[in-house]
């Protein structure tokens, strides 16, 4: 049994993975901006899962959400599904959560960050952690997960594109598979398929794309790493 952590598991993506995760038997661990969100889950929980809260908008509140993780205890894999596509929190839930939760987790061996094929068109800029677009943001993270596998060995990160499926962000009229939109990010959490524990890659429907050539230069990792650090306060070690 592997234990999970979702975030953003209440709805969408999130709660299809949860859902699906937990029919096969594993530990999963629910999350929602606050309580009040977490009952929409109380059928996960009542199924077993755990569950936290916590506005990931908001770093203090996601350095708490860490710590209610680490106290449920080792986590295996981290699915960091939580994003949003307007507004003021783009930047903080979208790249500086999934920073922050990545620093402060502890034990996670395969950590899956949710990308998007909008990241092409973002702007490989550290500079714009405080007022990027979407794009942008969808780079940095997709970034992020490539970095990760380079100064964590051992630990297999990845950037999932999940298309444009119908969900709440998507929309009813999104084009895409919503079965697939999740489907990745279970094999990538779980399955023991020689790809499925490979870290650094992009994927899209359980196929290795090609991401922005940014997110592999070295040089752009450390800038944005170094520039997150110096944001949030919390190196990642």
């Amino acid at each position: 049994m592997t234990r999970i952590f979702i975030t953003g598991s209440a709805d969408g993506l999130g709660r299809a993975a949860a859902e699906t995760l937990l029919g096969e038997g594993h530990d999963v661990v629910v999350h929602a901006r606050d309580e009040n969100r977490l009952a929409a889950a109380k059928d996960l929980v009542g199924r077993g899962a755990s569950a936290v809260a916590g506005d990931l908008s908001d770093p203090a509140e996601t350095r708490e959400v860490a710590a209610q993780v680490n106290r449920i205890g080792d986590v295996d894999v981290v699915i960091h599904n939580a994003g949003v596509y307007t507004g003021s929190a783009i930047m903080p839930v979208n790249v500086v959560a999934p920073y922050l939760l990545t620093a402060l987790i502890e034990g996670p061996r395969r950590l899956v960050y949710l990308s998007s094929g909008m990241h092409r068109s973002g702007r490989p800029d550290a500079s714009r952690l405080r007022s990027g677009t979407y794009a942008d943001s969808k780079l940095f993270v997709t970034t992020l997960a490539v970095a990760v596998s380079r100064i964590r060995p051992g630990v297999a990160g990845n950037a999932v594109d999940p298309g444009w499926v119908p969900t709440r962000m998507g929309g009813p009229g999104a084009p895409d598979d919503l079965r697939l939109g999740h489907l990745t990010q279970e094999w990538l959490a779980t399955s023991d398929d020689p790809e499925a524990l490979t870290g650094g890659g992009y994927w899209h429907h359980r196929q290795r794309r090609d991401p922005h050539p940014a997110t592999r230069e070295r040089h752009f990792q450390d800038t944005l790493l170094a520039a997150l650090a110096d944001l949030t306060g919390t190196p990642l070690s």
